[in-house]
């Protein structure tokens, strides 16, 4: 097929990706509508959190599967190095398995769930372990679904609060695009330490500046998805490492598992996993704001071009004096890495989508078999005890 534009609903409706381009191209739109969510919801939210966050005794697990489980890993480290209570990522695939090395029952804990559907099996059951377990525990439901099991069993509890995206977010699509982008700028909303306005107009700025990558990587990143590469590899350090793992969980999911897709930090990946490079390798750098990081990265994207081994090497992210021919650049706000996933997520949701549809596969969904499903199915929940 010839690469067709986001906004050509009509085409991608002929292709069967309508809904995942729509997805894609309302982001902005969305961080827009969150911000008034956020502005309506902060008395509720500072009420129910209180000070538990400056207590060093307070644990706080950032929660979720797949995609809803990298939200987690991409800002658990932000808000932890903000607050004296520890924080951090665990995906509800590891505390099902092994509430032990995670769950003290003596200890406060607030559980912070991530969930499109709501309705995932351990979405459900991880919030049913952690009230058995913990004594002092409280409950915060990050989730696009007002109808979903989170939402719905949390309804008229003191101890969990609901903060529900908007409406639109609740992706139709097989993969989670504007779903997980709300869900991550809600999340560092919430932990922020800076004042409530300050919050709220950050995300009305990411929201103008991902209307611009939009515009301005759209036809490019179709035009890159024709190639043929077999191989995809995605590369992050810090918070952009769980960024590079979404990223290339969307290029598995969208073209089937055609195209493989790996995820490594930039020093990392000489340890080994270069030797997955070949002749059909496409590289993507996903960039830091922050200067040492740089560094490492351009290091390894200098390397990595002067060996020639992989077809083509190119990074996204904010634009610096280090760019070179085909990067995907953004003029970008001075925000923390997290807080700038979003925007550099857009061009991997692109690609994915538009991969798929070269392959001349339905991006809205890629397993009409049934075989991988939207929300999980087939998962028994095993007792614990």
């Amino acid at each position: 097929m010839d690469a067709s534009l986001l906004s050509d609903l009509p085409a991608w409706q002929r292709l069967g990706g309508a809904h995942t381009a729509e997805e894609i191209a309302q982001q902005p739109s969305m961080w827009t509508a969150l911000a008034d969510v956020l502005d309506t919801a902060r008395a509720r939210l500072d009420a129910f959190l209180g000070d538990r966050l400056r207590d060093p005794g307070q644990l706080v697990i950032l929660t979720g599967a797949g995609s809803s489980g990298f939200i987690a890993e991409m800002v658990a480290d932000q808000i932890n190095a903000q607050w004296p209570a520890e924080v951090r990522a665990v995906h509800t695939t590891s505390l099902l398995t092994h509430p032990a090395l995670y769950l003290r029952g003596d200890r406060p804990t607030l559980l912070v769930s991530f969930g499109r559907s709501g309705s995932s099996p351990e979405s459900v059951a991880v919030v049913e372990l952690v009230r058995d377990q913990v004594a002092d525990a409280r409950f915060l439901d990050i989730t696009c679904n007002a109808e979903g099991e989170l939402a719905k069993r949390g309804q008229g509890r003191n101890d969990t609060l609901s903060l529900l995206m908007p409406a639109a977010s609740c992706d139709r699509a097989f993969a989670m695009t504007s779903s997980l982008s709300s869900m991550l700028l809600a999340a560092l909303s919430v932990f922020d330490r800076a004042p409530w306005p300050q919050r709220v107009q950050r995300l009305l700025d990411l929201a103008g500046h991902g209307e611009r990558a939009l515009q301005g990587w759209d036809a490019a990143v179709g035009g890159l998805a024709q190639a043929a590469y077999t191989r995809v590899i995605y590369l992050g350090s810090g918070p952009l490492e769980a960024l590079a793992r979404e990223a290339a969980l969307k290029v598995l999911e969208l073209t089937g598992g055609r195209v493989l897709a790996l995820a490594n930090t930039p020093l990392g990946f000489r340890h080994g996993p270069k030797s997955t490079l070949n002749g059909d390798t496409l590289v993507v750098m996903l960039r830091s704001a922050q200067a040492l990081s740089r560094r490492y990265e351009q290091d390894l994207l200098d390397e990595l071009r002067g060996d020639g081994i992989a077809a083509r090497v190119i990074s996204v992210g904010p634009d610096g004096s280090d760019r070179a021919d085909g990067d995907f650049v953004l003029a970008a706000p001075a925000l923390p890495d997290p807080w700038l996933a979003p925007l550099w997520l857009l061009m991997p949701q692109c690609y994915a989508l538009q991969r798929s549809a070269a392959l001349g596969m339905t991006p809205d969904n890629p397993f009409p078999d049934g075989t991988v499903n939207r929300v999980v199915q087939g998962v028994t929940i095993h007792p614990h005890g």
